[in-house]
């Protein structure tokens, strides 16, 4: 049950974008090519690979950014605009923020209605329950927001309504399955702390070596409870292989 698709949430969107339906209609190509890019994705369309052999170990001592090429300089803003902006406010973008919701709504879609759940859960281990949802989930959710960060302030916002699409489609999910209010309020609590220890981590290990990744799955993917190693290195792999694909995607698409 907790795997229902996000129509009522992608439905809630378009009726508050100003102009509702019509407004959609009018969402430009670049929307379009970043929807067909994820769907594409091996992130949100992959299977995970099959183990056949051994693969060498990646170790390094040298912490790197994610992205090697070269990064677009950091946009220039005005006073009012950092003024605004540290008082919690979004200050002017240059593309309208609903446009931005809206594919933002597209790209957390794609996270959770592309991925094949019970392959995850059979070669992890996990048990199918609201929570390895859940941990599954969030890391390809991670994997987009690293992305995305890499796309000036325009992605930092998109990076802001993806997790807050994946708060409100966990809460709907929750429901769904019954859970009362206050169970709900708790099991929320613990899925942000989760989340945002997760998110650490996971930045910690893709900018480091093959140990530190797998540490930072196994404390948050498998839960502390991984005891076959060929797990965690299909994982390793998996998520090396996924994150060298989304980061050489040209920033146009995005933009």
């Amino acid at each position: 049950m907790y795997r229902r698709p996000l129509q009522s949430a992608f439905r809630a969107a378009i009726s508050a974008c100003p102009g509702g339906r019509s407004a959609l209609g009018k969402v430009t190509e670049q929307d379009a090519c970043l929807t067909r890019a994820l769907v594409a994705c091996h992130v949100t369309g992959a299977e995970t690979p099959a183990r056949t052999q051994s693969r060498a170990l990646h170790s390094t001592r040298e912490l790197c950014t994610v992205k090697q090429t070269p990064q677009a300089s950091e946009e220039e803003v005005g006073a009012f605009t950092k003024l605004i902006e540290a008082m919690g406010f979004t200050g002017p973008l240059k593309y309208n923020k609903w446009k931005i919701k809206i594919a933002a709504l597209r790209m957390y879609t794609c996270c959770v209605e592309r991925i094949n759940y019970d392959e995850f859960f059979e070669k992890c281990s996990l048990p199918d329950t609201l929570n390895s949802w859940f941990l599954v989930a969030q890391l390809h959710v991670w994997m987009c927001l690293v992305r995305m960060r890499q796309e000036g302030r325009e992605g930092k916002y998109m990076c802001r309504y993806i997790v807050h699409s994946m708060w409100e489609d966990v809460e709907q999910r929750s429901k769904i399955m019954g859970i009362d209010a206050i169970h709900r309020k708790e099991s929320m609590r613990a899925m942000t702390e989760t989340f945002y220890a997760a998110i650490f981590g996971y930045d910690e290990g893709i900018l480091s070596d093959d140990c530190v990744l797998a540490a930072a799955l196994w404390r948050n993917l498998f839960n502390r409870q991984c005891e076959d190693p060929r797990q965690l290195e299909l994982m390793v792999e998996y998520v090396r292989k996924q994150m060298q694909f989304v980061d050489a995607l040209d920033a146009r698409i995005f933009s």
